[in-house]
């Protein structure tokens, strides 16, 4: 593995919300947010469901502008700018769900995605990163992605956002729905992705995985920040706060939760 870049000592954080709020029409769903990601961090962004945590998601990668407030990148203002061209910088959103296409193979999905801007040789060589990452996908590679099994679509559809070597990858509720052995796996890869220098912002109502792999976590209570620091200070708001919501293994316990393999 190729040696991981070293931040210069004043060098600002690589994201940076500065009091932002946000709202779904007359809904207000974010107050006063403010946090920052330092470059190679892990960030988990942690809380109930409904506390607003896939809403400062969406703020970090354009795809719901603040009602007020201020986003910065690497530095500059980038409040309000499209999802198109905050992917260009490097901030890549993989979401909740399966966004793959359900009738073509594994390899087609990848190699739709890869060949958008790339040549062959490039393509082959993310071809063989994606099935580095995820081993599981290079024995399916033929396998039509409908048929796959849950864990393994978010396992592709994650892929296919690698593909543009994100300097912030958002990884959104990826255990959602998942049986514990698959978010294993995906929590395995994830730290693969941070070894390489990658910053990573993970969203996560349930907290066991993402607090292991973190530095530092934001705890959001409706909208609010709870607790803003490092994952080894959160103490006992973690048991008031989260405890609630996840169970030992990290999800539910209650009986209506699913999961799949």
């Amino acid at each position: 593995m190729a040696a991981v870049p070293v931040p210069a000592a004043d060098a600002p954080p690589l994201l940076e919300l500065r009091d932002v709020e946000a709202a779904y029409g007359p809904f207000r769903a974010l107050f006063g947010v403010s946090f920052a990601i330092e470059r190679g961090k892990v960030l988990a962004l942690l809380g109930s469901n409904g506390a607003g945590k896939t809403t400062v998601a969406r703020v970090c990668s354009g795809l719901i502008t603040p009602t007020s407030g201020d986003v910065y990148f690497d530095g500059g203002p980038v409040t309000g700018w499209r999802p198109y061209k905050l992917t260009r910088l490097g901030i890549v959103h993989a979401p909740e769900g399966r966004s793959v296409f359900a009738t073509l193979t594994v390899e087609e999905n990848l190699d739709l995605t890869f060949g958008r801007t790339r040549n062959r040789a490039e393509v082959r060589e993310a071809l063989d990163r994606a099935y580095s990452l995820f081993p599981r996908l290079g024995e399916r590679r033929q396998q039509i992605a409908g048929t796959l099994s849950g864990g393994e679509q978010r396992m592709l559809s994650l892929a296919r956002v690698l593909v543009e070597q994100p300097r912030l990858l958002i990884a959104d509720e990826l255990s959602l729905g998942l049986a514990p052995i698959v978010v294993d796996e995906v929590y395995r890869t994830l730290e693969r992705i941070r070894d390489s220098g990658t910053t990573l912002l993970i969203v996560e109502q349930h907290v066991h995985h993402a607090l292991a792999i973190a530095d530092d976590a934001i705890v959001l209570v409706k909208g609010e920040v709870a607790y803003s620091g490092p994952v080894s200070e959160l103490g006992d708001l973690q048991a008031r706060v989260l405890g609630g919501n996840a169970s030992p293994s990290g999800h539910d316990a209650g009986p209506g939760s699913a999961s799949e393999q």
